[in-house]
C-alpha cells in the first residue's frame, strides 16, 4: 500500500513552469520538442515542435503515453486550431546510415525549421538537444514537466501512428496499424513468414539478424 501511494504522490501532470520561466527571461517564442517511434523495428522517427498560445491551452494535455488513442486525437484537434506546430522526419535509411539518437535529433531540427514562427528557446524532451538556431534546454522525462512538451509528444504520436497506418495497408502481415512497428509476437511471427520489408530497420539487432543470420 505505501508503494502504491509513493507511486501516486510521484506522478506529475505537465504545466507552464518552464515555459513561463522563460517569458521572464524575454525568450520567445516557446516551442515544445518531443519525438516519437525511437523503440520500433519498422517506419520512420517522427518529431514535433509545438509553440502554444498561453492564453488558449487546450484543456488534458500530458505525455501522450499516459493518454488513451482516443484522447490523442481529441488533443491533437485542438491543437491543430490553437497551436503552431510542425513535423520533423528521419526515414529508416537515416535511422540506419546515423543510428537512432541522431536520426531523432535530425528530425527534430526538421520539425522546427518547419514552424511558422522561429522560436526563442526550445525546450526539448530528454537529456541531449539539437542543433537549432535558438536556446535549448533538455529536460528529462519533459513531456511530464512541461505542456509544451506534452504537446509535441501528442502531435509526434498522432502522426507517427497514422503513418504506420498507412504502411499497414500496403503490408498488411505485420499489424503495424495495431502494434505501430514495434517487436511484438505478431510482428516477429510476421517477419519469420514474410521476412524483411523495405520499412524495417536493418541496424536493429533483431532484423539484422534476421538478415544476416537467419533467426531472430
Amino acid at each position: 500500500m505505501a508503494n502504491s501511494q509513493t507511486k501516486q504522490v510521484e506522478k506529475t501532470s505537465p504545466d507552464f513552469a518552464f515555459e513561463t520561466e522563460a517569458r521572464r527571461q524575454g525568450l520567445g517564442p516557446i516551442a515544445g520538442i518531443d519525438e516519437a517511434g525511437r523503440g520500433p523495428w519498422a517506419g520512420p522517427v517522427v518529431a514535433a515542435a509545438v509553440i502554444l498560445d498561453p492564453r488558449n491551452i487546450p484543456a488534458g494535455l500530458d505525455d501522450s503515453k499516459r493518454l488513451s488513442a482516443e484522447k490523442r486525437e481529441v488533443c491533437f484537434a485542438e491543437l491543430a486550431n490553437m497551436a503552431l506546430w510542425a513535423v520533423g522526419i528521419a526515414t529508416v535509411e537515416e535511422i540506419d546510415r546515423l543510428n537512432i539518437l541522431q536520426a531523432s535529433l535530425l528530425a527534430m531540427r526538421r520539425a522546427v525549421d518547419r514552424l511558422p514562427k522561429r522560436p526563442g528557446i526550445a525546450l526539448i524532451d530528454g537529456n541531449r538537444s539539437p542543433l537549432l538556431d535558438c536556446q535549448t534546454r533538455a529536460i528529462v522525462k519533459g513531456d511530464q514537466k512541461s505542456l509544451s512538451i506534452a504537446a509535441a509528444s501528442i502531435v509526434a504520436k498522432v502522426q507517427r501512428d497514422r503513418m504506420m497506418v498507412r504502411l499497414a495497408e500496403q503490408h498488411p502481415e505485420y499489424g503495424w496499424e495495431r502494434n505501430k512497428g514495434y517487436g511484438t509476437n505478431q510482428h516477429q511471427r510476421a517477419l519469420a513468414a514474410f521476412g524483411v520489408t523495405p520499412h524495417h530497420r536493418q541496424s536493429f539487432k533483431p532484423i539484422h539478424k534476421i538478415l544476416y543470420q537467419d533467426t531472430i
